[in-house]
């Protein structure tokens, strides 16, 4: 792989973003917000169906030998292309596709997608693709139908490859996301969160903040913290702060409803937050309250109890990094 890789990359398309030296997913999203702040307000979003595990064999191969002159070698690529995968203790012989998580596919697939690339690059469209996910702008929606149309057919007929139309669309690039984010904005585009990657997120932090878990905050915040770091070093790409604010408010107020509800009774709880110093007319009104943990979470008592601070001396990482003017 990393012989090849030297030989092939350098012919790969510039708008290939995917399993590539020196180039990343945001290299993607940063080109994708160019095209639209240039005036390319239609997105032909195409998902081909299945892509990994339907790779023709014979086709890919063909690209391989106008590469590779070696016979040893190319019988080494094929073997490794039918070896097939190990299910249940059988081996399950491939006739099509490449092996997922194989060191070789990422660059066998990236080939195979270099045709589509230099079609697109012949037809003077701009786009970004990282690995199977490709992105193709224009200027209107009429003239995305056109592209998803002919692109599509050029797939099917050159590749032997199929676009699943229930996750491809011609739309407006507000509505589709690439690589999870997504844009917004007419005069100043502007890079997004996808929809779908915020609940992914609040879902996994929901797991690692479950209140019934009887864990204290020293328990659960390593952990929370480590899955932050990892997300925030990927989402923290995005150019709209404030949702990430937002998104730590909401993570300290499901660490207060812990200590919350881990205090259980009204006479507890008022002990508690004296202890910390509450106000005794607060400590008596957030503890006589009858309404539940997630409303109690972000009352008066509970914020002054549990700043911001105290969470930073835990260890607790944010998702919003404030940048250096």
């Amino acid at each position: 792989m990393q012989v090849l890789q030297e030989d092939w990359d350098p012919t790969f398309s510039p708008s290939s973003y995917g399993f590539r030296p020196g180039r990343s997913a945001h290299q993607a999203v940063a080109a994708a917000q160019q095209f639209i702040a240039d005036g390319c307000h239609t997105v032909v979003d195409l998902d081909l169906e299945k892509f990994f595990d339907r790779v023709n064999h014979d086709i890919l191969m063909g690209l391989v030998a106008k590469r590779v002159q070696d016979r040893l070698l190319l019988r080494l690529i094929r073997r490794y292309l039918t070896a097939g995968v190990l299910v249940g203790g059988m081996v399950d012989p491939m006739d099509e596709g490449v092996p997922q998580g194989g060191p070789l596919s990422p660059l066998l697939s990236n080939l195979m997608l270099d045709v589509l690339d230099k079609e697109l690059e012949r037809r003077g469209h701009r786009f970004a693709r990282y690995a199977d996910d490709c992105n193709i702008y224009v200027r209107s929606p009429r003239a995305g139908e056109r592209v998803m149309a002919s692109v599509t057919r050029f797939l099917e007929r050159r590749l032997k490859l199929r676009v699943n139309p229930a996750k491809s669309a011609v739309a407006s690039p507000t509505e589709r996301k690439f690589l999870d984010f997504s844009f917004s904005g007419r005069a100043y585009i502007r890079r997004r969160i996808a929809p779908q990657a915020l609940t992914r997120f609040k879902g996994r932090v929901r797991e690692l903040t479950a209140r019934n878990g009887g864990r204290s905050l020293a328990q659960i915040i390593p952990e929370l913290s480590r899955y932050l770091i990892g997300w925030r070093g990927y989402f923290g790409f995005c150019e709209t702060p404030g949702e990430l604010r937002l998104l730590d408010k909401w993570i300290r107020r499901r660490l207060r409803a812990i200590v919350w509800k881990q205090w259980k009774y009204g006479r507890n709880r008022f002990a508690e937050l004296r202890r910390m110093g509450i106000r005794r007319d607060l400590a008596a009104r957030a503890a006589g309250s009858p309404h539940g943990v997630w409303r109690l979470s972000n009352s008066p008592a509970l914020s002054f109890a549990f700043p911001n601070a105290f969470f930073e001396s835990l260890g607790l990482a944010s998702v919003y990094i404030r940048r250096a003017e």
